[in-house]
């Protein structure tokens, strides 16, 4: 979740460390011994067979998917594509419209939810699931604890969503633990602010709902006795992008409300600030630092929750918006996350690069998403006006935390590939796969479909074409073809889309195997730029190692120009790799058709490289 807004209201709130870039001393140690790969799955689009497709259209017109469509096939054939861990996104139960009240669960109001299906991240409920997703919603959190088992059966790991920044306007946590208060149950409502209070008020005014811009209206205008240009909140609430109105924005998270960490609204911090050597220091140190220390009420309540899901099997978890929480909050939570679990996946959505470094050391985060720099520069690339000469600019620039800036070239809040928005043909992405995913020692994540060249044409209601929708119940087209009515076979798929889902498969798997994308890398582009015949900025090129393992990577970002030269493999790279004057056969990885050979020669290797438009290779060196 995201918006071009929201960085003002970080200024405001001074939820955020110091823009400077901090130096830390801290060698990064690799938890992992191979690369992992992330799959992002919509779960309630997954295995959804209904091709109704309807605007605003109803669960019973459009359909919906199961916790229990992802059965043991299904789950193998997303393993067998590479896939280490799966981000099951929309799992919290969230606000949205569907008639449980025969389960408990109150009716949502439409003046404040987005789509009908409603956004995963307006959580309404964080102790239990989306009860859209169960077959009985009674029996929702079991289905959901099957679903944890079977993954982790098929030898996968789960990650689900924390969203700490914001809940839905109309929180209701029905089934929390015995013990658990709500969030805002004893909150002082006369109060703007107040340390512990979970929520920030606006004080003698009551909440109205936005005036609806260019047309929208809540559920595309069809009749709903709570949609009324209603919602009773008295006094109102600042929403969760930082608004102060009491009337927001149509563009504002106008259905979410901003949860308090002891920020005021002048920005100061009512809580002890970490020590400025504590970036150096492991979890185990930031759990200590925090155990003695009075912290606001929200602080605990979202660790409570971490670790409640922890105990219920869940593996890690992916932060929305990050950065609009203190860091300090992140330290405490994480460090308490990991103390319960070493391994645990802890993903966060951080888009402010004089940030990461903040939220990498002293936040305790594992991974950020790489999509200001390494993401945005193969978007730029890809569409066709971009220079590769920017990525090794752009991985030097993060040398230091290379490890954590996790790649990824489609997430839900991104535009599809294949969609004309973007550049129009999942063929396209094919170079920028095979850099995105074998750069760095960091993860790779896709997003389901991603695959099979889904271009997310449907208009949704709330959400519109390019991106598939995340607010309304809907069918993935391409995706369908692949799960063929539930076979999960890629069945009804069309040969190009087969073959695209063999590159993801086979570039994947390769990567999850691979010693050398742990190892070191050196680019050797710039040096064919200034020494290399026919080499130019369409071209990427470099390598990777490691004791076992030695790859020479190079791509083809060009949709229509064939290439012939000549690779050079620089001096440096030659003597670190301890090579002699000689030839040496090279295998390529990815389809092992191309019989190629580096020669070295005076000190210097090349290696004679044909390759078609969006052609990559990976060449392994035999020894």
């Amino acid at each position: 979740m995201k918006t071009n807004r929201f960085i003002t209201f970080l200024v405001v709130l001074g939820a955020v460390s110091s823009c400077k870039q901090e130096t830390y001393q801290k060698q990064v140690e690799l938890p992992m011994k191979k690369k992992a790969v992330v799959y992002q799955v919509f779960t309630r689009l997954f295995g959804n067979t209904n091709t109704t497709n309807k605007p605003w259209g109803t669960i019973e017109e459009n359909g919906v998917g199961k916790f229990a469509d992802f059965d043991d096939k299904a789950l193998k054939e997303i393993k067998d594509l590479g896939i280490t861990h799966i981000w099951y996104t929309g799992v919290p139960h969230h606000a949205l419209i569907n008639d449980y009240t025969a389960f408990g669960i109150s009716n949502d109001d439409p003046d404040v939810v987005k789509g009908r299906a409603g956004s995963p991240y307006a959580v309404k409920d964080y102790y239990n699931v989306n009860p859209d997703l169960a077959i009985d919603p009674a029996k929702r959190l079991e289905e959901f604890k099957e679903l944890v088992d079977r993954t982790h059966k098929t030898g996968m790991k789960v990650i689900i969503d924390i969203v700490p920044n914001h809940v839905a306007r109309n929180y209701e946590g029905k089934t929390n633990p015995e013990g658990v208060e709500d969030f805002g149950a004893t909150d002082d409502t006369s109060k703007e602010y107040d340390v512990n209070n979970n929520f920030y008020y606006i004080p003698g005014q009551a909440f109205k709902v936005p005036e609806w811009k260019e047309g929208y209206l809540p559920l595309g205008g069809d009749k709903n006795a709570l949609a009324d240009s209603k919602f009773e909140e008295n006094p109102a609430k600042w929403t969760g992008n930082g608004s102060r109105l009491a009337q927001p924005d149509f563009y504002d998270w106008y259905e979410t409300v901003k949860i308090n960490y002891g920020v005021k609204p002048d920005g100061a911090k009512d809580f002890v600030e970490l020590p400025d050597d504590f970036g150096d220091k492991d979890y185990q140190a930031h759990f200590d630092f925090w155990k003695d220390k009075t912290l606001p009420d929200s602080w605990h309540k979202f660790k409570d929750i971490a670790l409640y899901w922890l105990d219920f099997g869940v593996d890690g978890f992916r932060f929305d918006m990050a950065e609009m929480v203190p860091v300090e909050f992140w330290s405490y939570l994480n460090s308490n996350i990991k103390m319960k679990n070493p391994d645990a996946f802890l993903l966060a959505e951080v888009y402010n690069p004089s940030l990461y470094r903040d939220y990498i050391f002293k936040g305790k985060m594992d991974y950020l998403y790489d999509k200001v720099e390494l993401y945005d520069s193969i978007k730029h690339i890809m569409k066709g006006y971009g220079w590769t000469d920017h990525i090794p600019v752009v991985q030097k620039g993060v040398a230091d935390i290379e490890h954590h800036m996790l790649h990824f070239l489609e997430n839900h809040d991104e535009q599809r590939i294949a969609s004309p928005e973007f550049v129009g043909k999942a063929e396209i992405a094919k170079p920028a796969m095979v850099v995105s995913a074998t750069i760095s020692t960091s993860p790779t994540m896709v997003y389901f479909g991603q695959e099979v060249g889904e271009p997310g044409a449907e208009d949704a209601g709330f959400g519109k074409p390019s991106r598939t929708s995340i607010f309304d119940y809907i069918g993935v087209p391409h995706h369908q073809r692949w799960m063929n009515n539930k076979k999960f076979d890629g069945g009804q798929l069309s040969d190009k889309e087969k073959d695209l889902r063999d590159f993801y498969k086979r570039v994947l798997n390769f990567t999850i195997q691979s010693d050398a994308l742990m190892g070191e890398y050196q680019e050797i582009h710039f040096y064919n730029k200034e020494h290399t015949e026919n080499y130019d900025h369409r071209v990427l090129s470099y390598v990777r190692w490691s004791e076992n393992e030695k790859l020479i990577i190079v791509t083809n970002f060009d949709s229509e120009k064939n290439y012939a030269f000549n690779l050079k493999i620089p001096r440096d790279v030659v003597d670190k790799w301890q090579l002699k004057d000689g030839n040496y056969v090279l295998h390529e990885a990815l389809y092992g058709i191309v019989n190629a050979e580096l020669k070295v020669e005076n000190g210097i290797g090349s290696v004679s490289v044909q390759m078609e438009p969006l052609q990559s290779y990976i060449f392994g060196l035999k020894q």
